[in-house]
């Protein structure tokens, strides 16, 4: 896989097929066997771990915040950032409104699991974040499961305004929502079994269209069910 500067690459596969491998191959949390991931034409085994991290910024499914100030755990992002780039970030990620209309605003204090926020307004905060930390490249696990449908929109806004300009992975899993990515990486089984664009993908009628039926004739399912 060769991913030029500025490019969206979307993994897409069924569970187990590899995607979150990909992730922590790339971000060094263990480093591979054989061949070679490079940043910039550097093997990154053989820069300080530190360094690889830093270039990149990642939103998961599963949002981490800790017990502290709303203020604090967006500029977790950026060692010694002032108050007016955590608002700027926090205006990006359409953080600012919401916070606004609590009690203390970016004083606000987060319970343990960051319970007291809703699953879409966690999400959002991760964001800002990413955009203060104005990382080179993105890693988003762009599920919004847990979400209303007005939160989505938001959330869905704020990553594709995050991923202008940076070189973004997307970890796809409703593939209706990557059909603009430049590229799609499909795996299975570890492997990478094809590339290319979505009508591209789904000319050839392999994986990638299998895989994208099959989602369409469940989701066709779900709404004839409701």
């Amino acid at each position: 896989m060769d991913v030029r500067p500025g490019e969206t690459v979307a993994i897409v596969g069924p569970t187990g097929a590899g995607k979150t491998t990909i992730v922590n191959l790339l971000m060094r949390f263990y480093d591979i066997d054989d061949g070679s991931i490079r940043l910039d034409g550097i093997d990154t085994r053989d820069l300080p771990r530190d360094t690889v991290r830093r270039a990149f910024g990642m939103v998961l499914q599963d949002s981490w915040l800790f017990t502290g100030t709303i203020r604090d755990n967006i500029a977790y992002g950026k060692e010694g950032a002032s108050m007016a780039e955590i608002v700027a970030a926090a205006i990006a990620a359409h953080v600012d409104p919401f916070v606004r209309t609590l009690p203390d605003g970016y004083d606000t204090r987060l319970e343990e699991d960051a319970s007291n926020i809703s699953a879409g307004q966690r999400q959002l905060i991760t964001i800002a974040r990413a955009f203060l930390a104005d990382p080179s490249i993105l890693i988003l696990d762009e599920a919004t499961s847990n979400v209303d449908t007005r939160t989505e929109v938001l959330i869905q806004q704020a990553m594709a305004r995050l991923r202008h300009g940076r070189t973004s992975f997307v970890i796809a899993h409703r593939l209706s929502t990557i059909r603009n990515a430049d590229e799609i990486v499909v795996m299975d089984n570890g492997r990478i079994v094809e590339q290319g664009g979505h009508e591209t993908l789904l000319a050839r009628r392999g994986f990638y269209r299998d895989l994208y039926e099959s989602q369409f004739a469940e989701s066709v399912g779900a709404e004839a069910v409701a």
